[in-house]
Parts: structure tokens; sequence; C-alpha cells
């Protein structure tokens, strides 16, 4: 019996350690960059990418830092020369989820500017309690200010809906158009879980555990896509590598918890007013939507009641429809940006010499 009890009083010592070990808010990581790169706006902190990350782009690419308070640098790729088009992701992903898109734009006439939000890809990772919809709002807002940009086209999936949007609500007078993939805005008014994964890693513990102890998630999500042969394995390093190198990779569960579950939610507030500034919008919008994408395939007609105007493009794509479906995006872009501008733009053929 005292047997039986030390053991049971060391399991319980090695799952409290545990619990505190998973549980523990994660640390601030600061990247370094190497030179400088110089725009109209100023000079920035470059960054040169990793084979494995150079190897997705071509040489044309910038690759900097803006630090957009102490410590929490925003990773810009930035690519093309003409009408600013700013591209925001979502979780888990970085603004490389957008360079099979670029390969469409006349980047001649596009300047394309694709942030990463901090704790993803190579911007600063950061405890997972300051992952809130106020701060990714506010970090990728000074993004815009410090780049001096007067007017843009913005385009956002996931997360990068919302927070994107909420960016522009503190600087409206630059959205002049806008391209929707697979994202909401508002709070949901009853009490109610954007999918089945969202609802188990909300409990504490088990979404440590499933996240960051019992599975690769970014191997796994491939799951998510309408075509799962579109999220390789050089796409789940792409995204993933990034994080476990820092040893923070805190971010794609906080960004899931981040996801109002009811309307008494931490985030909803800020959700809610997102959604308001989104019903004031009278612009030039188009809508590219993946079907097949088991989070958010279901929310096109919410979206389309946000812009009754817009043109829908339908795609056999799932939730990283940017992977899958890129010349549709990238049509729609330039379809946005003729309307804002009174000009006709080409779309790109990548495979032509």
């Amino acid at each position: 019996m005292k047997i039986f009890l030390k053991l049971f009083i060391s399991l319980g010592f090695v799952l409290m350690l545990l619990s505190y070990l998973i549980t523990r808010d994660g640390n601030t990581y600061t990247p370094s960059g190497d030179g400088e790169v110089i725009l109209d706006s100023g000079t920035y902190e470059a960054f040169p990418l990793p084979d494995y990350a150079a190897a997705m782009i071509n040489s044309n690419y910038k690759s900097y830092f803006i630090e957009v308070e102490p410590g929490i640098k925003v990773h810009i790729l930035e690519v093309g020369e003409g009408f600013p088009v700013f591209l925001m992701h979502g979780n888990p992903t970085s603004g490389f989820l957008y360079r099979k898109v670029v390969e469409y734009l006349p980047l001649d006439k596009v300047r394309v500017i694709m942030p990463t939000s901090p704790g993803l890809g190579f911007s600063s990772k950061i405890p997972a309690s300051e992952h809130t919809v106020e701060n990714h709002i506010r970090w990728i807002n000074a993004v815009l200010n410090e780049l001096e940009l007067k007017e843009l086209i913005y385009a956002g999936q996931d997360w990068g809906g919302p927070i994107g949007m909420g960016a522009l609500s503190l600087s409206p007078s630059l959205l002049k158009g806008a391209v929707l993939l697979n994202t909401g805005f508002g709070a949901p008014t009853t009490n109610v879980d954007l999918s089945p994964a969202h609802a188990t890693v909300k409990t504490p513990v088990i979404g440590e555990l499933i996240t960051e102890v019992l599975f690769s998630m970014f191997d796994g999500l491939s799951r998510v896509q309408g075509d799962p042969e579109s999220w390789t394995t050089e796409v789940a390093e792409l995204y993933g590598k990034p994080l476990y190198d820092n040893g923070n990779a805190k971010a794609l569960l906080a960004m899931m918890r981040m996801v109002p579950d009811g309307p008494n939610h931490v985030s909803a507030d800020a959700m809610r007013k997102i959604g308001d500034y989104v019903k004031t919008l009278d612009i030039p919008a188009e809508i590219v939507w993946g079907m097949n994408d088991p989070i958010l395939g279901l929310g096109l007609k919410a979206m389309q009641e946000n812009f009754p105007k817009a043109p829908v493009t339908q795609t056999d794509g799932g939730h990283f429809l940017q992977e899958e479906v890129p010349a549709e995006i990238a049509e729609a872009l330039i379809k946005v940006i003729d309307k804002v501008n009174n000009k006709d733009m080409v779309l790109i053929n990548p495979l032509q010499d």
C-alpha cells in the first residue's frame, strides 16, 4: 500500500510538473537581421532568409524588419513597384502564404507588402498571453504607419481578415479596395465553437499536449486543404520551422484560443468593433472562397452580407487557398486595383518564359 501511495504521489508530481512546463507563457524572442533595406519611408533592418525559405521565392524580394514596439519586430516580405497591395495571412502561416499569388501579379505596377504577425514566421515570438486581437491590430497598424502608405488594396484570410481590417480601421483613409479570402468579421451572438479542433484545444493542458507535445500540427494541416497534396513537407517546414527553431511555438495555440466562442469571450468586443467597421465600407471588393475549407468554408454567406456588391469566385480550395488557387486570387486583386485606378492590368502567366 505504501509503495502504491508513493507511486501515486510521484506520478502526481510528474503530472503537475509537466502541466506547469507545457502551460508556461513562453518567452519573447527578438530576431536579429544583417544589413539594410532602404525604402522611401526609411532604412530598415534586413533579414537574410535561411535557405529553406529563400528557396521558396526569388531574389527580387526584399526581406526586412519593422520594430513596432521595443523587442517586437514584424518581418516583412516585399516585392514589386507601384500601387501598394497589403496581404495579411492567418494562423499559423506567414507572409510567405502569398508567394504563389505574387507570381501572377504585374510587379512593374504593384508593390506587394506581406507582413507576418508577431509570434509567427520570422517575426518576434511573444508570450502566449500577449496574443490578443488588440495587440495584433496595433502592431500591424504600426507597420502601415511606418511605411508611410497613402492608399492600398487589402486582402486577408483567416486571422489576417480581422487583424488586417482592424489595423486599417485605425487608418481608415488607406483602404481603397479589398479581396476577402476565407475569413470572418464580428463576434458570435451565441456560444459556438468555430470548429471541433478549436473546441478541443481551448481546454487547458489538453490544448498544449495536442499542439506542442503529441503532434506536429504543421504536418497535419493537409487535412484542411481541398487538395491535401498542396500542403507539402516543404510547406510545413516553411511555416513551422521558424517557430520551433526559436523555442517558442506558442502562437498556434494562442491564436486558436483568440477565436471567440461566444459573445463574452475576451476577443468578442474587439471583433464586434471590427465587424462594425466593415459594415461602413463602400469600396470595390471581390470575394474568393475555398469551398472545401472545413473551418471557414461555411462563412461565405456571412461575407456576402458584409460585401453584397462583391463578385464571388467559388473555388475547390481549402483553408489555405493561397496554396491552391493563387491565380484566382491574383485575378481578383487585379480586378479591384483596376476599379480603383480605372485602368486595365494583365494577369501574368508564371509558366511563360
